[in-house]
């Protein structure tokens, strides 16, 4: 009785893709699909999330694969990490004529408790020895591979090169190289940044245990150059049991975005697209993705146009093949900026949706004072799960026009930053390890959410990832099974 009365209450709300100038588009919910007979959409044959009446759920990803572990790529510490070279032997020389090469500033150990920090992989051998790879991946994701510098600096540092303080701006090659010339002399960090390889990496180290099933297999596509940047990123997510499955552009440059906080702890962001704003569709990816149990798209990628075109015929192929598809909001303004293309990524493939309260609410065009409880409500009518987190507030977790609250797990906060990457992986790791209920995956999803807001750094150590995964071990039988031939929530 209660899914007849939510679908009933369904019909009343009007679906954001029904509007005329997307009238073209399936204008109904999911949930309004409720038998099979009726459903509208394309792909028939695609395995959907079930959520269960009881707060359970089933959903097709419980079954993991023989995993095999990734190579490990040592590098001296002695070279610098943007240095330009067409070759093995122009990479080892100690002098460039690349404007954003010719620093060589002291580098710090980033936020990979088992990472080994220095050079960056030649430009002809990025790839040395590349491991043996899985059958399966149980995550495939799917977003900006871009290097991150971090620095702290003074005012008069930010005045010389006339930045303003606190603001996030896009630079061209030049300007890039002339802050990091700045920094020369400065100390700093580089990582394998983005808020999707955050969620990728803690997942993998989550799931890279065998508590309740066979170690996770973790992936990410996306595109970098075929510089010494790309390897640099390509190496340190495999030392994080990450695989980046890509290959490089050729004569392609990484993309790259140099963070420099002042003592008042103001962020002033400088991001450098490169090639990583530009994501190709082709025959290797579809490869990747026939083999991907979820596959999980970055909303930045929806910032532009040409990569928005292969986010579509990548999430309509991994519905084909029955791979279960998450969106992560990632930005309000990129909401607002390209509203109909990520509605229409969750009407027609969606099956995860996560966001923060911000976000939620920019999903559903509601003002500020509109509780986060109430885009949860909406947007489940629309995604068959949807996470929203609301900071130190809580989160939330909804599913058929519920919303199911998850109080926060108590900390010290030290630094946001990574919180909701945090989160989403704790979210992942439950449907992948068969959790039985709504309550405990969001309360794990809190607890490792908690973990990395209370120390330095958006990355999940791999010390937290096992105590974590120790303490909420689930048990992978009994709770999932496959959706096939149909797409809509049901009740079991």
């Amino acid at each position: 009785m209660m899914v007849d009365t939510t679908v009933m209450a369904a019909f009343s709300l009007p679906s954001p893709l029904s509007t005329p100038r997307l009238s073209n588009f399936r204008a109904s919910s999911p949930l309004f699909s409720f038998h099979p007979s009726t459903s509208t959409s394309t792909s028939t044959s695609a395995r959907r999330l079930l959520i269960l009446s009881n707060n359970s759920f089933s959903n097709p990803c419980n079954v993991n694969y023989p995993f095999r572990s990734a190579s490990t790529f040592l590098m001296s510490s002695d070279d610098s990490f943007a240095r330009s070279c067409s070759s093995s032997s122009s990479s080892s020389s100690s002098s460039s004529t690349n404007s954003d090469a010719n620093y060589s500033s002291p580098i710090e150990e980033d936020d990979d408790d088992d990472d080994v920090v220095g050079a960056v992989l030649d430009n002809d051998d990025y790839d040395p020895s590349p491991p043996p790879l899985p059958d399966r991946w149980d995550v495939l994701g799917l977003g900006q591979a871009m290097v991150d510098f971090s620095g702290v600096v003074d005012d008069e540092f930010l005045s010389r090169l006339g930045l303003e303080k606190g603001t996030r701006k896009v630079v061209n090659h030049e300007e890039r190289g002339r802050v990091l010339q700045a920094m020369d002399g400065c100390s700093y960090k580089a990582a394998a940044g983005g808020s999707l390889s955050n969620t990728l990496v803690a997942l993998a180290r989550l799931g890279g245990h065998s508590i309740g099933g066979p170690p996770l297999n973790v992936a990410m596509a996306g595109s970098i150059g075929g510089d010494p940047l790309g390897g640099f990123y390509r190496t340190k997510l495999r030392r994080a049991n990450v695989n980046f499955l890509s290959a490089p552009v050729k004569d392609g440059t990484t993309g790259t975005v140099i963070v420099l906080t002042t003592s008042d702890a103001q962020r002033t962001m400088l991001a450098y697209q490169g090639t990583s704003s530009y994501i190709n569709y082709d025959l290797s990816m579809e490869s990747i993705i026939s083999k991907t149990n979820i596959l999980v798209v970055e909303g930045y990628l929806f910032e532009f146009p040409d990569t928005i075109k292969t986010i579509k015929k990548v999430c309509q192929f991994a519905r084909d093949s029955g791979a279960l598809v998450a969106v992560t909001a990632s930005d309000v303004t990129c909401i607002e900026r390209h509203y109909d293309d990520f509605w229409e990524i969750m009407e027609n493939h969606a099956d995860i949706v996560f966001a923060n309260s911000d976000e939620a609410r920019a999903f559903c065009h509601f003002s500020s004072k509109e509780s986060p409880v109430s885009s949860t409500q909406y947007l489940s009518h629309f995604v068959p799960l949807v996470s929203v987190t609301d900071g130190p507030r809580g989160s939330y977790i909804g599913i058929k026009g519920e919303a199911l609250y998850i109080p926060p797990s108590p900390c010290v906060p030290v630094d946001t930053c990574g919180a909701g990457d945090a989160y989403a992986s704790g979210i992942l790791y439950g449907l992948l390890r068969g959790a039985s209920g709504l309550k405990g995956m969001g309360t794990l999803a809190a607890r490792v959410a908690s973990v990395v807001v209370g120390q330095q750094g958006t990355r999940l150590r791999v010390q937290d990832a096992a105590r974590l995964a120790e303490s909420y071990g689930f048990s992978v039988e009994g709770s999932v099974q496959a959706d096939v031939g149909s797409d809509q929530i049901s009740s079991l």
